[in-house]
């Protein structure tokens, strides 16, 4: 008896060093620390912890972004995602305990005469005087079940694999969230903006009109040549080329926000009047540290991260013995009516099984190889992220400081030029001007005129993208 436990006692140290004789553990791959600031800034106020709808005070706007996110596929789609990852959890979940089965069984069995169950059961009564009948039927009806027990952690490392890709894809909708927020915004500047230049080239083509009418007078009363009306026709045809290109810009800038919103071409409720002041003067972007927080990318690569440092243990836990137990307990029988005749029908079996891979091994060491290559990828998508993160708010913030500066000169330009159209006029009706001095300050006051707003307009897209950037925009 101690012969047979101390063999037994060798076989399971057997299994058990062949079990851990697993591949060798990842390398530790360090994440670069954040910078203290972003700048000169030690205020860790910070913008994105601002709601989108306090952030947006155009009530259009906020109903368009309303709609997109109630009606936007991508959004739809994330929805599902997390719903599939739920259920995953649940399924995970469930492999950590007994699985049990109920119902019957009926077979029938007829077993070579010249065997050792044939041969007994052809001597064997079964009541005295009825022998064991050639052709045997098997009646059986009770529950079965089977456990593995996770001894080492493989299925608990499993769950937490798939609660952790559950709480991911909660921040990939959140992420989508954002871009969808932002996009929206965005989009919805761009084609406000198109409405002013629009304005703008409708008016400057009144005055070129009427410069037209100038000119074609002087020339009826030879103050002018052919030549310079031909030019102010020119110039008037220019205009209105113009006028139908922005038209059409306007036409598919409302088609890019009829498709976030997931609806029909139609036409958008907007204010003109938008582009002067809706978003806050001031953005305030606190420290880099919370953009582990606020940012849902971030926070997105991190689950991921840990996620597949989990898949690495559970990978790592099959190269271990596994541990199952399978049991039965019913009622059986070979004729019904023998089914319920308690306790002769009653039938039951318990059994432990420990089994360890030997031999084929490869395709557990190819899955556990897999399983470190995806956490070194997750690894460095963490750090991209966060790369990525702190140079799009440095990006941003140097673009609204920079813009600032452009729009103020930009201004300054528009006043002169527009002024220079004044005076251009007033010379060329007086003869001390030439007719082209007049046809330059016209289009040079008409370009400046809409770079300042397509300034403008840049000056709102890099406020919302730094307030996306920031990790604003899914609360």
């Amino acid at each position: 008896m101690i012969r047979n436990y101390k063999g037994r006692n060798f076989l399971l140290l057997c299994l058990l060093w062949l079990g851990c004789k697993t591949q060798a553990p990842l390398q530790n791959y360090g994440l670069k620390p954040l910078p203290a600031l972003f700048a000169h800034n030690l205020d860790s106020a910070n913008s994105a912890q601002i709601k989108w709808r306090d952030f947006f005070s155009d009530k259009n706007l906020i109903s368009l972004i309303d709609t997109a996110l109630f009606n936007n596929q991508d959004v739809l789609i994330t929805l599902q995602e997390i719903e599939i990852a739920r259920s995953n959890v649940s399924f995970r979940n469930g492999l950590l305990f007994p699985k049990v089965s109920g119902g019957g069984a009926l077979s029938i069995e007829k077993v070579g005469r010249f065997t050792s169950q044939g041969a007994g059961d052809a001597s064997a009564e079964i009541t005295p005087g009825n022998l064991v009948p050639e052709l045997l039927p098997n009646f059986f009806f009770g529950i079965q079940t089977s456990w593995e027990v996770d001894v080492w952690g493989k299925l608990r490392n499993a769950k937490k694999a798939a609660f952790a890709k559950y709480l991911s894809s909660i921040e990939g909708k959140n992420f989508v969230v954002t871009n969808l927020v932002s996009e929206v915004a965005n989009i919805y500047f761009e084609l406000i903006a198109l409405d002013n230049q629009l304005e703008i080239i409708k008016e400057t083509i009144k005055l070129q009109n009427n410069a037209l009418d100038i000119v074609k007078i002087q020339k009826e009363a030879s103050k002018a040549s052919e030549l310079a009306v031909k030019q102010f026709e020119a110039q008037v045809f220019n205009s209105q080329s113009m006028e139908f290109e922005i038209a059409q810009k306007i036409t598919e800038s409302e088609n890019k926000i009829n498709f976030l919103l997931g609806r029909f071409p139609q036409s958008v409720i907007r204010d003109k009047s938008s582009l002067s002041s809706v978003l806050p003067n001031q953005i305030k972007e606190g420290i880099p540290s919370q953009l582990l927080i606020n940012r849902t990318d971030i926070k997105q690569a991190e689950l991921e991260l840990l996620a597949a440092k989990c898949d690495v243990q559970a990978a790592r836990a099959e190269f271990y013995p596994s541990f199952d137990i399978t049991g039965l307990l019913g009622l059986q029988a070979f004729k019904s009516a023998y089914l319920f005749t308690l306790p002769q029908s009653l039938a039951y079996s318990l059994f432990g099984d420990l089994a360890a891979p030997l031999i084929n091994r490869s395709a557990i060491k190819a899955e556990f190889n897999k399983a470190k290559a995806y956490q070194i990828e997750a690894m460095a998508e963490y750090q991209k992220a966060i790369l990525n993160g702190f140079f799009e708010v440095s990006n941003e913030l140097s673009n609204i400081n920079n813009l600032e500066k452009v729009y103020l000169l930009k201004s300054k330009q528009v006043d002169a030029l527009t002024k220079s159209i004044e005076v251009s006029d007033d010379l060329f009706k007086s003869g001390r001007a030439d007719y082209l001095e007049v046809l330059m300050a016209q289009r040079d006051a008409l370009e400046a005129k809409l770079d300042l707003v397509e300034t403008k307009k840049r000056q709102l897209n890099a406020i919302t993208n730094v307030y996306k950037a920031l990790g604003g925009g899914w609360r």
